[in-house]
């Protein structure tokens, strides 16, 4: 992924009907779809057939099947309820005939309420850190293949500042709990659909990784295989993601070969404005 239009353009479906559409895929360096380029997608497809004053609150998906990134991937969208304040659509999304993922999204009109949230922790602020690349450097010349491994599989829309080192640079044990400031390199205009959109697309990053911290002296000289398993995101407040956001997050459990992972998104002010949670397979092999 080379640049923000670039992102954009892959998040922006091709519609064949109502509610079928149609998606090209970013080229991974792993040879699979990645899940975040799904689930924005899948919202997109959503969000073409709400009314424009419905806003989604949240989403939650199911990876069923491994995508190929040389096939597009079509996505059908099912009308499940139209409510007064409330609407609701599944999505299900085949390749070949075959699903290979499916999401429920609820969308809201604005109300008011009430109004609270958890503070945000209290961490250096991005223009105090290192990106993940600026961390990585020393591989240039210690480890050139690894190297070369992350920089193919590095969004370069994205820019990640991770609060303490990058967690694949790791290799000591610690508490299962992470922060990274990240936001797009690029500025950006557009309305809250497409920034959900691309949230979508970046909450999938370092999320299942978090549930590494604690076996990392183990796991990062081991061969592993990493995949979503199904992914929930709530959307709580409006947000620019061309400014700053932390991305906090924790993995209370990891057991039968599954992490679970769950985050807190902040804006700059402190603004709590997403909530994350994924269970992904942590799987060992020869």
């Amino acid at each position: 992924m080379i640049d923000l239009s670039s992102l954009i353009s892959l998040l922006t479906l091709e519609q064949k009907d109502t509610h079928h559409f149609v998606g090209q895929n970013y080229k991974t360096a792993w040879g699979r779809v990645f899940g975040g380029q799904v689930l924005g997608q899948s919202l997109h497809a959503a969000y073409q057939t709400v009314p424009k004053d419905r806003i989604a609150h949240s989403m939650h998906g199911y990876f069923i099947l491994g995508g190929d990134i040389n096939i597009p991937i079509e996505y059908h969208v099912d009308a499940i309820r139209d409510g007064k304040s409330f609407t609701t659509r599944r999505v299900v999304a085949f390749q070949n005939g075959k699903a290979i993922f499916n999401m429920a999204a609820s969308f809201h009109l604005k109300e008011e309420g009430v109004d609270h949230q958890i503070t945000m922790p209290n961490v250096l602020t991005p223009e105090l850190l290192l990106t993940d690349i600026q961390q990585a450097d020393s591989l240039q010349q210690m480890d050139p293949e690894r190297y070369e491994r992350l920089m193919k599989s590095h969004p370069q829309v994205f820019e990640f500042r991770p609060v303490g080192k990058a967690i694949y640079l790791e290799n000591r044990n610690s508490p299962p709990h992470s922060h990274i400031w990240f936001k797009t390199k690029g500025n950006i205009e557009a309305d809250i659909s497409l920034q959900h959109q691309l949230l979508a697309f970046a909450s999938d990053y370092s999320l299942l990784l978090s549930a590494t911290l604690p076996h990392r002296k183990e796991l990062a000289h081991s061969k592993m295989y990493y995949a979503s398993l199904d992914h929930a995101l709530w959307f709580h407040r409006d947000f620019k993601i061309d400014d700053w956001l932390l991305y906090a997050i924790e993995s209370p459990s990891a057991s039968n070969a599954r992490g679970f992972s769950r985050g807190s998104i902040f804006d700059r002010s402190g603004k709590m404005i997403a909530s994350v949670s994924q269970e992904g397979l942590m799987r060992k092999y020869n």
